[in-house]
């Protein structure tokens, strides 16, 4: 079993080789976590090497092997637009999966229907730098006040924007002046809450 600080430690480990395709140094280890010696990173990952979660791959380098970052990877269901409620999910055929790694988005525990994408459409949220066309990786949990969410307004409309309460009422807001606050008559539904953004550059 993993102390919290050695799951930390492997989680930027499991990150770096995902993003990088190399594991972080020592140093690297050091900074992240504010260790006060190199040792520190030295010995987290010789404790982590004796639980057989980490090896060194060239004689120096501590990571994982490839097929161990790949196996940690959720297949996040993207769809093309708003799934209206969990069953409309669960019937619904994605549009692709990505593989991520659930731990970059601060998610611990990724069940399906649970952690999903969705493209975006428009530009009703540019000021939270979120494009048309980037992929918002949402969570299903209890929002709160400021969270950007997938909602379901009076079970008819769906769409993307960050929660706000003014006089105690629920009000979906844009980040896009353009676009005016919208109230709910009767009923807001959160599908999902926004803990991510994933951005597509064209070569």
């Amino acid at each position: 079993m993993l102390t919290e600080r050695q799951q930390a430690v492997l989680d930027f480990i499991r990150t770096s080789q995902q993003t990088r395709g190399v594991p972080p140094s020592t140093r690297e280890i050091q900074r992240k976590f504010g260790f006060k010696a190199q040792n520190a990173a030295f010995c987290h990952l010789r404790a982590l090497a004796a639980k057989g979660m980490v090896t060194q791959l060239d004689g120096r380098t501590w990571g994982l092997r490839v097929s161990e970052v790949q196996s940690h990877l959720f297949d996040l269901p993207v769809f093309g637009s708003i799934p209206a409620g969990l069953p409309a999910m669960e019937e619904q055929t994605p549009d692709e999966r990505i593989g991520v790694d659930p731990a970059v988005f601060g998610v611990r525990q990724a069940r399906p229907h649970h952690f999903w994408a969705l493209r975006v459409r428009g530009d009703s949220m540019i000021d939270a730098h979120i494009l048309d066309g980037d992929v918002v990786a949402l969570e299903r949990r209890e929002p709160r006040a400021g969270d950007i969410i997938a909602a379901l307004v009076d079970e008819t409309t769906t769409t993307l924007k960050r929660l706000v309460y003014e006089q105690g009422r629920a009000i979906l807001r844009a980040e896009n002046r353009r676009y005016a606050d919208i109230i709910p008559d009767q009923r807001l539904e959160s599908q999902g809450v926004v803990v991510g953004v994933i951005r597509r550059v064209a070569a």
